[in-house]
């Protein structure tokens, strides 16, 4: 795309101004071609400074989701190698279901500044204010059976723990089996949908929903974003969405290999380390039934293991989980 064609010149010659006869022999396009193309650039939020007798500069680079500043440095190979961006739309999920039902490549990514209809677990709403978060849904075609699919689920959870982690440098934990907590509050969840038949799955799309810069007001109770956990530690600042995104897709995808490679055990051993509720007490809320026990252990399935006072342990592998102590 000649747009980024003009941005990497100019981001690689920060220092310096780019005549407008260099970018046209560069894109093989006009002056005015390449004056349109700067305004569009600037319409999307890069400051890109002009000078009559010396051409144009790249002063500044918006934390906005843009394809081509996720793409700049971006070390995964699969997940990420398209990018399909929205201003709004009602649903990342959506929008990657239907085109993994068109045959989109494994990888693919939507994601959007805002949505109208963000989906959580079971029918639920995710708040999805403009400009703070990150949302985005991404395709897999796993050689798995559909009984299989819950470890992509925790796959997914460890690569944005991780991710977060090294960021934001803040304690990133998981509740099973899709939330991503910071000291007790929400700031993630991850929702996973397929597309399968009785033996095998033809597709899945796993959308995840971040509270990055969220302002506290505009999040639900017991949620939190990364930014506000920041201010609690008394750290100021912003979290850099793209470099954050960046590192959840390339997370993923080693996550993803390490799967295809070595299977679920490695999986598993990373998302106990990363559990933010095992040895904890805490109650089950499953198809109208409320139970309270230990969170033992999960299975090679992905389920949860709870220990009742009995001494049996219940195997959970959907329902609502609740932290008592």
């Amino acid at each position: 795309m000649l747009d980024e064609k003009i941005l990497a010149v100019l981001r690689n010659n920060r220092d310096t101004y780019i005549s407008s006869e260099e970018l046209c022999k560069i894109a093989d396009i006009s002056r005015a071609a390449v004056w349109k193309h700067i305004e569009k650039l600037r319409e999307e939020g890069y400051d890109i400074e002009a000078s009559p007798h010396h051409g144009y500069r790249l002063v500044e680079i918006p934390d906005s989701l843009i394809p081509a500043e996720i793409r700049w440095g971006l070390k995964a190979r699969i997940i990420g190698r398209e990018i399909i961006s929205y201003k709004k739309t009602d649903s990342t999920n959506d929008v990657a279901y239907a085109l993994g039902e068109k045959g989109a490549k494994e990888g693919t990514v939507v994601i959007s500044e805002e949505q109208a209809k963000g989906k959580g677990r079971h029918g639920r709403h995710w708040e999805s204010p403009a400009k703070g978060g990150v949302y985005f849904s991404f395709i897999l075609r796993p050689t798995i059976a559909p009984s299989e699919i819950p470890i992509i689920t925790l796959l997914s959870a460890v690569a944005v723990a991780k991710a977060i982690r090294q960021v934001a440098v803040l304690g990133a934990l998981i509740k099973w089996p899709n939330d991503i907590m910071i000291e007790g509050q929400k700031a993630c969840g991850i929702l996973t949908e397929m597309k399968a038949e009785q033996d095998r799955v033809d597709f899945l799309v796993v959308g995840i929903g971040i509270n990055v810069n969220t302002h506290q007001r505009d999040l639900p109770k017991g949620a939190i974003s990364l930014k506000e956990a920041l201010k609690k530690e008394g750290l100021g600042g912003s979290v850099s969405r793209l470099e954050l995104i960046r590192k959840i897709f390339e997370s993923i995808e080693r996550e993803y290999n390490l799967l295809k490679k070595e299977g679920v055990s490695p999986i598993i051993e990373e998302w106990k380390h990363y559990s933010a509720m095992l040895g904890s007490r805490i109650k089950v809320m499953l198809h109208g039934r409320t139970f309270e026990g230990q969170a033992h252990d999960i299975d090679s399935d992905g389920a949860l293991l709870v220990r009742l006072e009995s001494g049996i342990l219940e195997r959970v592998s959907s329902g609502d989980i609740v932290m008592v102590r």
